[in-house]
């Protein structure tokens, strides 16, 4: 897309199964089908106008007056004044559709008009995959049917009226009879057809179950909405046939406007769900945690006892990168991606992320399967084995080196196993061979990995350079979260890599080997949030945990990274690691001393 909304603009739509990302002209510029990581169905977001959207707004350029979520929903409200006029259009993918006769996506859109009449438009346009693939249309009853294959989608209308793909429809909203339009997806299955007034009341009946999910939600977390709504985006993001958090819905969407830090982000990284989960537990969400570590046990079963960086919903690997052809790319950056080359990498910090998780979630009170246990069993003998080697880290970087924060989480999977195994099946060979690796990881760290010239944790062996991922000393006990040399990790952070008010570099900019600009990296905020929470700092953390709420998007929505100038959204939105890194800052916050 050369030219259009910024990132920030978009709302998110979804089943936990895809989502969909809406503007505020009304235009569905982003839903791949049927999963999150399928073919693109409408591209407009990355791929321009002859990738598709689902337009449904105001016939002519109007003025936004209202964007909300419905309180503790799904359901996304946008209210246009039109001359003397209101236009509003209420949406919403129904979530829960087992039991019934129902598609696995069912999307309900409805205009509903006050004052005057509304000229409106509906402009329908399915383009499917990378070629942009027109279908097989044909009309059936009152519906418009498109077909490529084995993918079916149908789009039925009330009051009737003639919908032909690829050409704007005009139509007239008037008050009290408003205009609902109904998407079914059916993906190597019958098409199934859901009179729209139906579909409506799926639409409410939805709403009444989100509402009693957040209603769970302690009340004493500062910013409670906020929160709420950084625990719905992850819910929707969670691919409910697996478990599977996917780290976020695009692909493409730049860290650098113009450039080539274009990636696709349509898949699930352990280390990322594993953060979420520790975010769901902390709320009283066990079946969220549940059911990932069951994804995770089936997922990991054909690598096993490695952990991959990366997988797809359903635990397999993830396709080659690759670039499209003929995508323009979002504010003109290129390439286009489908596919992530991260997945070969190792990554030692992910061993850590999930035995973490696991140790949380037995720590709740859940005893591990035996086959779970054994997976975490094997994860930290892997761990004591290679724990000397260079990894990518968590930033990915293309020359492995001695990642800091990789060994800090690699004591973190050792001694968090060593605590499982407490209430857990252990041989004596196997705990002694995890304590001296975990103290060997424990002696190097405090040896090489820190700089008396600065006083900080560095981000690499040699190095003096900085790392935000460094801020998860506190949480660990490695160190005392009271001593000089985590508090002088955390000050020098905060100095050395602030852009500004909240916002923080992950790294020195410049310095990943990769041709164009670094941003700030959103969750790094968050994560400052919680160390100065944990080391006592409870109103400092407060000061800033609000002053990056104020940074979400219109819709409480975020994403990867920020321009810092700017204001501007950037990556891939919204994005699963920065929801899960605001829940925990809020979470730190709560449970931090009230003095300090």
């Amino acid at each position: 897309m050369t030219d259009g909304p910024p990132i920030s603009d978009y709302g998110l739509l979804g089943d936990t199964r895809t989502a969909a990302l809406v503007a505020s002209d009304g235009g569905m510029d982003w839903l791949c089908v049927p999963r999150f990581d399928g073919d693109p169905l409408f591209g407009r977001l990355v791929g321009g106008p002859d990738a598709g959207t689902f337009r449904v707004g105001p016939a002519r350029p109007a003025t936004v007056v209202d964007r909300r979520y419905r309180p503790h929903t799904a359901t996304l409200e946008t209210t246009w004044a039109v001359g003397s006029g209101r236009l509003r259009l209420t949406e919403a993918m129904v979530a829960e559709v087992s039991g019934r006769l129902l598609p696995t996506t069912l999307i309900v859109r409805r205009l509903s008009a006050e004052r005057a009449a509304v000229d409106a438009v509906v402009e329908f346009d399915p383009r499917l995959g990378a070629r942009h693939r027109r279908p097989r249309v044909h009309h059936r009853r009152q519906a418009v049917v498109c077909e490529w294959g084995a993918l079916a989608v149908a789009l039925d209308s009330t009051p009737t009226f003639r919908i032909e793909p690829g050409q704007p429809t005009s139509i007239t909203v008037r008050p009290g009879r408003p205009v609902t339009l109904v998407l079914a997806v059916a993906h190597r299955e019958p098409v199934i057809h859901v009179e729209p007034t139906a579909a409506w009341e799926l639409l409410v009946e939805d709403e009444a179950r989100w509402r009693a999910w957040t209603a769970e939600i302690d009340e004493r977390l500062p910013c409670r909405e906020h929160v709420t709504r950084s625990l719905l985006t992850l819910r929707l993001l969670t691919y409910s046939p697996s478990g599977a958090p996917v780290a976020a819905p695009t692909t493409s969407l730049p860290e650098d406007p113009g450039g080539g830090r274009n990636w696709d982000y349509r898949y699930v990284w352990p280390r990322d769900a594993s953060i979420g989960v520790s975010a769901f537990l902390s709320v009283g969400k066990t079946d969220e945690a549940r059911g990932f570590l069951a994804w995770l046990l089936h997922a990991s079963r054909l690598q096993r006892p490695r952990l991959p960086a990366l997988l797809t919903l359903h635990g397999r690997h993830v396709p080659a990168e690759r670039e499209l052809s003929g995508w323009p790319g979002y504010l003109g950056s290129l390439p286009v991606r489908m596919g992530n080359g991260a997945a070969g990498q190792h990554q030692l910090d992910g061993y850590g992320w999930v035995i973490d998780a696991a140790w949380a979630f037995a720590q709740a009170g859940h005893r591990l399967y035996a086959e779970t246990w054994r997976a975490v069993r094997g994860f930290a003998d892997v761990v004591a084995g290679c724990w000397q080697e260079p990894d990518a880290g968590i930033w990915e970087v293309r020359e492995p080196a001695q990642h800091v924060h990789s060994k800090l989480m690699g004591w973190l999977a050792l001694d968090r196993a060593l605590a499982i195994a407490d209430t857990h099946p252990l041989s004596n060979r196997q705990r002694r061979r995890w304590q001296k690796s975990r103290d060997a990881i424990a002696a190097d760290v405090r040896t090489r990995g820190f700089d008396p010239t600065t006083a900080s944790y560095v981000r690499s062996y040699g190095s003096q350079d900085l790392d935000a991922a460094l801020l998860v000393l506190p949480l660990l006990d490695m160190d005392p979260a009271e001593s000089p040399r985590v508090r002088g990790t955390i000050d020098a952070i905060r100095d050395r890599l602030s852009a500004g008010g909240p916002l923080l570099y992950r790294y020195p900019p410049g310095r990943d080997g990769l041709p164009g600009t670094e941003n700030v990296f959103l969750p790094c905020s968050f994560w400052l949030v919680q160390a100065l929470a944990r080391t006592g700092r409870r109103r400092e953390a407060v000061e800033l945990f609000q002053a990056m709420v104020d940074h979400a998007s219109p819709l409480g929505l975020y994403a990867e990274e920020m321009n810092p100038a700017t204001g501007a959204h950037l990556g891939n939105y919204p994005q699963t690691l920065t929801h899960a890194a605001l829940i925990q800052a809020a979470l730190a916050i709560r449970d931090a001393p009230t003095c300090g």
